[in-house]
């Protein structure tokens, strides 16, 4: 379960953001998680209280925004959504694309005090 290790991640750059900004609390997390991120959603949320015990982050709020997965076809240039990393262009069945979007996993935002 590599969700611990990403959740402790976190705790490591809210730690670090609080620090840089002076801040003796955080009142809330946004994270942005893409669907081909490799992230599973409820074991993150399972492991969070766990994660953030004793941390700056015990107490906040945490939202977790989901980007859905789109690629480009490298051969006819269609922009499809993609439901797994596998999925062929719908138009031209190749296999050959550039995933634009869906694979992020960043802290996208922190409210201190």
């Amino acid at each position: 379960m590599h969700e611990l290790s990403i959740a402790l991640g976190i705790v490591k750059i809210a730690e670090q953001e609080a620090v840089e900004n002076k801040a003796s609390q955080i009142l809330s997390i946004e994270l942005e998680i893409g669907v081909l991120a490799g992230v599973e959603l409820d074991s993150l949320n399972f492991v969070w209280p766990s994660a953030v015990k004793g941390t700056i982050l015990e107490n906040s709020k945490k939202e977790i925004i989901t980007i859905d997965a789109v690629a480009v076809c490298v051969d006819c240039d269609t922009k499809f959504q993609l439901h797994n990393s596998y999925d062929a262009c719908p138009k031209c069945a190749s296999n050959l694309k550039i995933i634009e979007k869906g694979k992020e996993l960043r802290v996208k935002s922190l409210i201190v005090e």
